[in-house]
Order: structure tokens, then sequence, then C-alpha cells
């Protein structure tokens, strides 16, 4: 008797394991939290016979199921959660378990022991391309500023794990510092600030399971930039006041970045945190100064708390020198689609901010481009410049052979042909203008 109940239970359990995901799939009685990290939907596929034949539907379709099946997501966060507690493996791409479950990505490791370093001569031309920068756009009343954010790689490095260790060489942020230093360049080393200040905060700096400046830390950083600002141009901007700050202990957006980044089925515990909670000074006789900040993703806090429309007057964000923020919201846009000398002489000061781990690339071919166009005997907003790009866009437009290979550029590079044909018609201008 007991036998048979046994295998009528294990029964009804294989027929709940077989069918559940089937009832989720398509009723969705339970809410399941979706994966975080960039993930490429897969859409379904309509049945059609031709496809069905050469075996495309079928191949489209096991893609779409493989992806949408029910509780896909919690068997993804259990499996993650197994790799993390048994083996110590992470499932995300470029992410590093330190000592005590202390979570890096690999690149700022390898910024902290020197291993992506790009040479000297490369960071002392770049440095004199920023001096000479600086130098021209202070006679049009501009400042330049160089800001070199706080790298987890260097402020934890007791946590790398052994290893990932190696002998420590030159790397690029001291050799950064070393030529800004020389040449008179204007900037802010938060790297050591922080690790200067590491044990004597009263609230952590970064937190064990993100990869950027806690909260605490780039408030600090954002009243520091202010400060420095407020320095060069002479004037008195909002305040950025905190009277308050919640120390919790579950982590908050950005301070879970690479945790959440691994889809696990359960939050890891760790320290408290401190969130200052805070308010923008609304005096209207204090200056808002037009700001242009090219930066990594380190300054995407500063920009969600809304520094640039509150204290900078609707400051614009360059991500990577490449998409235009908070335009791009509204309707795409990059950099190449815009007339880059207007854009710096709109501003009051020029701000470009990054990690030691994106420093390989610093500027982003910001640099290069804005020292092109204060070096060029042929200026952008010249008359005769606008018009002759004009006339080749024309040109294009009205030669098909021509348009047609313009139209595959503008696939290859994800672009609209219109920002291609006028990429297109710069270069003929400039190209016409050396020979």
């Amino acid at each position: 008797m007991k036998n048979g109940i046994t295998k009528h239970l294990l029964f009804y359990i294989v027929l709940f394991f077989l069918f559940s995901p089937i009832v989720e799939e398509y009723f969705k009685p339970i809410d399941v939290k979706p994966l975080s990290g960039a993930i490429d939907e897969i859409s379904n596929v309509k049945f059609r016979i031709g496809p069905w034949f050469n075996g495309e539907y079928q191949k489209q379709k096991e893609k779409y199921l493989n992806q949408h099946f029910g509780f896909r997501n919690i068997c993804i966060r259990a499996n993650n959660q197994l790799a993390f507690n048994f083996w110590k493996k992470a499932k995300a791409n470029g992410v590093i378990i330190g000592k005590h479950n202390y979570l890096y990505e690999e690149n700022y490791i390898k910024a902290y022991y020197g291993k992506d370093f790009t040479g000297e001569s490369k960071i002392e031309d770049k440095v004199n391309k920023i001096k000479f920068l600086q130098d021209t756009l202070k006679k049009l009343n501009i400042d330049f500023l160089i800001v070199f954010a706080a790298g987890k790689g260097s402020f934890f490095p007791e946590f790398i794990p052994k290893k990932f260790q190696s002998k420590k060489s030159e790397t690029n942020l001291e050799c950064y510092l070393k030529h800004c230093k020389n040449q008179g360049i204007n900037f802010i080393d938060f790297n050591s600030y922080f690790i200067n200040i590491k044990n004597n905060s009263k609230y952590p700096l970064f937190p064990q399971y993100g990869i950027h400046w806690s909260s605490y830390g780039w408030c600090l950083a954002a009243d520091s930039i202010i400060r420095c600002i407020e320095n060069f141009k002479k004037i008195d901007m909002p305040d950025l006041i905190w009277k308050q700050i919640d120390f919790t202990a579950q982590p908050r957006d950005d301070d879970y970045d690479i945790a959440a980044g691994m889809n696990l089925l359960f939050n890891l515990p760790t320290f408290k945190m401190g969130y200052p909670k805070l308010i923008f000074e609304t005096n209207p006789n204090k200056i808002r100064p037009n700001v242009l900040t090219i930066a990594d993703s380190y300054y995407w806090q500063m920009f969600n708390a809304g520094i640039p429309k509150e204290i900078f007057n609707n400051g614009r964000f360059w991500f990577y020198n490449k998409q235009i923020y908070p335009d791009s919201y509204d309707k795409p846009i990059t950099v190449s689609e815009i007339n880059l000398k207007k854009e710096i002489e709109k501003q009051d000061v020029i701000m470009i901010l990054g990690t030691e781990a994106t420093l390989p690339d610093f500027g982003w071919g910001f640099i290069e481009s804005a020292y092109k166009v204060y070096t060029s005997n042929f200026s952008q907003d010249n008359a005769e410049y606008e018009k002759k790009i004009a006339d080749f866009e024309n040109s294009i437009r009205n030669t098909p052979e021509w348009l047609s290979k313009v139209n595959e550029k503008a696939n290859n590079n994800n672009i609209s042909l219109d920002s291609m044909i006028h990429l297109d018609a710069i270069w003929m201008v400039e190209h016409e203008n050396k020979k």
C-alpha cells in the first residue's frame, strides 16, 4: 500500500515538473524576476511553408523556445548560484570573484598591475594635446578639466585573488599623473584621494559587489568638481547639499551592479552603505555654467542624480564620446553627427572623466578630434567650409553609385544615411583641403 502511494506521489511530482514550465510560459501565474544585463531578445517566428522546408523555421523556433520556456530565469539564477557557492565561479563575462567574495571586473585588476600600459610616448603625446587644448580654449574663456575617477582595483588590492596577482609595473594612471603635473594640466586625482581617506571615511567609498564608486563616494567627487569649477570661473554655483544619509545593509542601484549582472538566486550579504539624500540649491542668483562632460560609466551616477540639470546649465554627457545624453533618450544622436567646434565653443567648461580601466583609450577620440579642429587652417565654422560640405552632400545624393556605397557604409556603421552622407562630405572637404 505504501509503495503504491509512493509511486503515485513520485508520478505526480514528475508531472508537476514537466508541466509547470508550460503553465508558466502560457498563463504566467507567477511573476518571475527578469534577468539583468544585456540580453539579445529573440522574437517568435510565424509559420511559413518556405522556411519550414529549408529548416529555417525550426532553427528560429528552437532558439525562441529555448529563451522563453517557463521558469527559465529561475533555472538560470539557480545554476549561477550553485556555481558561485560551490565553485566560486561567476557566470558573467569579465567578472572576478576576489577574497571574501569581493567582486571585480578583470580590466580593473589589469589596470592596477599595469598590464594594460599603453606606453609613455603615447601618453605624453596625448597630454601634449591636452595642454594645447587647455591653453587654446582658455583664450576663449573655456576651462578644460581632466578628472581621474577612483578605481576598484587600486582601492581594494588586498582582495584580488592570488591567481590574478602579479608584479606591479608602471600604470597608465601613474604616467598620466606624472605628465599632467609636468605640463600644468588642470586635473583632479580622485584615485589617490579615495585611497588616502579609505580608513577614515565615515561611509564606504566603494561597495563589495559593485564596480563604481559608492553613492557616498560619487557625492564627494561631485562636490569637489563643483568647487573646482567655481574656482576656475570665479563664480558661485548652486550647492549640492545632503543633511541626511541613510545607512542600510542592502546595497542599492550601482552599488550592486556586478552582482546584479551575475543573476544569482539570492542577494549577497554585505556591509552597510551610506546613501545621501540630496538637495539641490535653487537660489536664482547662483550661476549655472555650461559644462560638457566626456566620460565613461563613472559619470552615470552624477548624471542620473541630476547634476548636469540642477547644478550645470543642462550639461551634455558624451558617453565614451559616442552617444549624446540626454538627447539620445528621445532620438539617438552621436557625436559624429554634430559640428564639434560649435559645440565646444558653446561651453564654459569641458570635462573629461575616466577611471583606471578605461585609460588605455582615454578621451575616446575627443582629444584628437578637438586638437585637429584647432590646429587646422581651415576652420569648421567657416562659411566656405559649410558650403563645400553642402555641395558634396548634394553630389553624393545625385550620384546613384556613390549614394549606394555610402548607404552600405551607413548600414555597416549602424547610423542613418543622412549622417553617413554628412560624414563623407566632411571627409571629402578635408581631403581636398590637404591637396
